[in-house]
């Protein structure tokens, strides 16, 4: 079984910002998987789907992002979810824009959704997809954060938040190493 746990803030203010990739992501593989992501659950919108064999929970958690470690952490004791079969998937303002880094394990940044999730838990041991936003040191971090990218983000983000979803299809069927091999990226943008 796996729990996917996308990143964001629910409500009509926060949709297509780039706070909210991770729930873009859960959107993608929700409409490749044809599931819905409507169910409330641990303080989340969830919807379930078989890859391969695998139960795989896909997760949006609505306590806002500072909170999120609270809905991944119910979830993750209901179902005694290994943290190897947790993925968490978020911007990262740290990467540049439309590059993806998958990665085992890590520290949470200076992200303070994943502050959360790793407080929650008590751990850093678990999978994670960080969608770079890159930044723009002229603005204020925060309305940049949970900004709404200019279009020609907007294409270049679309375009991330695909290969995420693959990225995580591939970590499901094949493993967190051939997922990493294939997908990390460096993309920069002009």
């Amino acid at each position: 079984m796996f729990l996917i746990a996308g990143l964001g803030n629910p409500g009509k203010k926060y949709e297509k910002t780039r706070h909210n990739l991770g729930f873009m992501v859960i959107d993608e593989l929700a409409r490749r998987n044809s599931v819905s992501v409507d169910k409330s659950k641990f303080k989340s919108l969830t919807g379930e789907f078989k890859l391969g064999g695998e139960k795989v929970i896909l997760m949006k958690p609505q306590t806002y992002m500072n909170l999120s470690g609270e809905a991944i952490r119910e979830a993750v004791n209901f179902y005694k979810i290994d943290l190897k079969n947790l993925l968490v998937i978020y911007d990262d303002l740290d990467i540049p824009m439309g590059a993806l880094r998958i990665r085992t394990s890590g520290s949470s940044g200076t992200h303070n959704g994943m502050k959360s999730v790793v407080s929650q838990l008590g751990s850093r041991d678990f999978p994670r997809v960080r969608i770079g936003i890159g930044s723009n040191k002229d603005d204020n971090l925060i309305d940049f954060v949970i900004g709404k990218p200019s279009k020609s983000e907007e294409a270049v983000l679309s375009d991330t938040v695909s290969e995420a979803a693959h990225a995580v299809e591939c970590y499901i069927a094949d493993g967190i190493d051939k997922a990493m091999n294939r997908f990390n990226s460096g993309k920069v943008t002009k």
